[in-house]
């Protein structure tokens, strides 16, 4: 089978070379009709452009990576969601890859993408190491920093703070806080429930450091042996850094014969609608994935633009530049029990209500 070639595609739509190459990488130059009928010949003869020659010619590649530690949280799904439509509606594509939570792959991800010569890359990095990708712009997500440098991160000290504000408004006197803190991310949360609770002298805070963050069998055992001790000593809120540990421990608060929230409220601290199931649906905080990675695609376009002049291109090597993004309550049942509303909320529920 012979190679499908542009000729073929401007043959078959009956418009000029130059048209299709319009139609390919400055489509907003084209009329909607002629556009249409190119689509239409692209789609039929199979055709696709050879990057590989276009880029040895000296054209760019419209495209960003992304690189995410996981799609195993509802989160990433938020920033890969935010970033695609965001490039989309600024001409560019978006590839993203998956660094299984291991260092050494987002840093091969990241040079192969740079490799490949896109406009620029997101990394929501899965270590505290920096990622450097020459003279490609990069963007860092979900790290907060002092180094020169363009960083987006949801603002995880608040999240702490609002469910703690959220549990202390309920007239709690004993609140628990399970999940070992082993990254920063979730240090900042303890962080911003320890700070809050200190405006609240009558509530005693028992921080357990205990639970690894994405087992929910953990997050079981501790809910089960803080149910089942005695009434003197038993927390009336339970607060787990990650909503995975807070799912957990109410099944095994529930196992242990106890109710939630009646006696014992239970909350979670990221937004993870991964991990939303059950019967009780979960107080948390959410981050706004989707403007995580919104705000970072507006970056790498910053960068763009500032490299095209001297004094922009000594900005970049020497500015830092933070955006942390303001989470938001979201309470269900696991604090404050079920209404008709929540009821209908929960059956609703979907990654996009919330963006």
């Amino acid at each position: 089978m012979s190679k499908v070639t542009i000729g073929d595609v401007a043959r078959e739509a009956g418009v000029a070379l130059g048209t299709v190459s319009n139609a390919l990488n400055h489509p907003e130059k084209v009329r909607a009709e002629t556009l249409a009928a190119v689509n239409e010949a692209i789609r039929k003869l199979g055709y696709a452009p050879n990057q590989s020659a276009r880029l040895l010619a000296g054209g760019t590649n419209p495209t960003f990576g992304l690189v995410v530690p996981q799609l195993n949280h509802g989160l990433s799904l938020q920033i890969a969601s935010g970033a695609s439509v965001e490039a989309n509606r600024q001409g560019y594509g978006l590839l993203i890859a998956t660094a299984n939570d291991d260092a050494d792959t987002e840093e091969r991800y990241v040079r192969y993408f740079a490799g490949t010569q896109v406009s620029g890359v997101l990394v929501q990095q899965a270590s505290t190491r920096p990622s450097a990708t020459g003279r490609v712009p990069i963007v860092h997500l979900e790290t907060v920093s002092d180094a020169a440098g363009y960083y987006v991160a949801s603002d995880a000290r608040a999240q702490g703070a609002l469910i703690a504000g959220h549990l202390a408004a309920l007239g709690i006197r004993r609140l628990a806080v399970i999940g070992a803190a082993a990254t920063d991310r979730l240090a900042q949360r303890l962080v911003g429930i320890e700070r809050t609770m200190e405006l609240h002298p009558e509530i005693e805070l028992v921080v357990m450091n205990e639970g690894t963050a994405d087992l929910a069998a953990e997050g079981f055992e501790l809910g089960r042996r803080l149910a089942e001790l005695p009434a003197g000593e038993r927390p009336d809120a339970v607060c787990g850094l990650t909503d995975v540990l807070a799912v957990g421990a109410i099944a095994g608060i529930t196992q242990a014969g106890r109710s939630v929230p009646d006696d014992i409220a239970v909350a979670g601290c990221d937004g993870n609608p991964l991990a939303w199931g059950g019967n009780i649906p979960l107080t948390t905080c959410a981050p706004i994935g989707y403007e995580i990675g919104r705000r970072g695609i507006h970056f790498l376009l910053a960068q763009i633009e500032a490299a095209k002049t001297p004094a922009g291109r000594a900005e970049l090597a020497t500015e830092n530049h933070q955006e942390l993004v303001r989470p938001f309550m979201l309470t269900r049942a696991s604090t404050v029990g079920a209404s008709p509303l929540q009821a209908t909320d929960a059956i609703s529920l979907n990654l996009g209500t919330y963006l």
